[in-house]
């Protein structure tokens, strides 16, 4: 069971992301069958499981570990993952469309294609690892920490992010149509790269020096000519 910790780092004038302290009980080893749909997994360890092209739509994982497990084209729609720490997983285009994901930690995942859109991520850690065109449009997103991560260009398009931090964490090409922010801090990226929507910033914090590096993006977007 998760033990929910009072805050993050957060700073003056922000709001710090509440982060999951995630106690998980002793797990019993997962048996080796295939998933199903609406299927129960509490308190169970996968290990090295191959799930590509299963379908667990709807399914509950609480109190569980994954450890690298393949998520090729893994159907996981409306699942619900809760209290549970997910490692070294990894597939391309892994349907996690409209789920649940709640005290969660995703630690080094290599991920493609994944399809998040309309989920709700609520205190949830993003940790190492690197995911390209990650799909979270019109996702919640709720004290969430993306902390030392690769994020090839994501989609934000109409998410709302609130109390959400980027530490370490390098945002490539990232698409940000439409988005609403709350208390989204920027200020630890290492790159921040907005190819869409760079107008929808309201509500996030950057440092001096970002800010200098998104000028171009800005003036270009107010349509200021810059010359000399």
């Amino acid at each position: 069971m998760a033990r929910r910790a009072a805050g993050g780092a957060g700073g003056a004038g922000v709001k710090g992301a509440r982060r999951p302290e995630l106690r998980l009980p002793p797990l019993a080893a997962y048996d080796g069958g295939g998933l199903e749909p609406d299927g129960v997994y509490d308190g169970l360890e996968f290990t090295e499981a191959d799930f590509a092209g299963q379908d667990a739509s709807g399914a509950r994982f609480m109190d569980c570990a994954l450890t690298g497990c393949a998520l090729d084209e893994t159907r996981l729609r409306n699942a619900r993952l809760l209290d549970s720490v997910l490692t070294g997983v990894r597939g391309v285009g892994t349907n996690l469309s409209e789920a649940t994901l709640r005290d969660v930690e995703l630690v080094d995942a290599r991920l493609g294609g994944v399809q998040l859109h309309g989920a709700v991520l609520e205190r949830v850690v993003i940790r190492g690892g690197k995911i390209d065109y990650l799909n979270l449009r019109a996702a919640n997103l709720r004290d969430v920490v993306f902390e030392g991560c690769v994020l090839v260009e994501p989609d934000f398009g109409g998410a709302r992010l609130e109390r959400v931090e980027f530490v370490d964490c390098a945002l490539k090409r990232a698409d940000l149509t439409g988005v609403t922010l709350t208390d989204v801090d920027l200020r630890g990226a290492v790159e921040i790269d907005i190819a869409r929507g760079v107008e929808r910033l309201a509500g996030a914090v950057v440092s001096t020096a970002q800010l200098l590096d998104l000028a171009p993006v800005l003036a270009g977007q107010m349509g200021i000519r810059v010359e000399g």
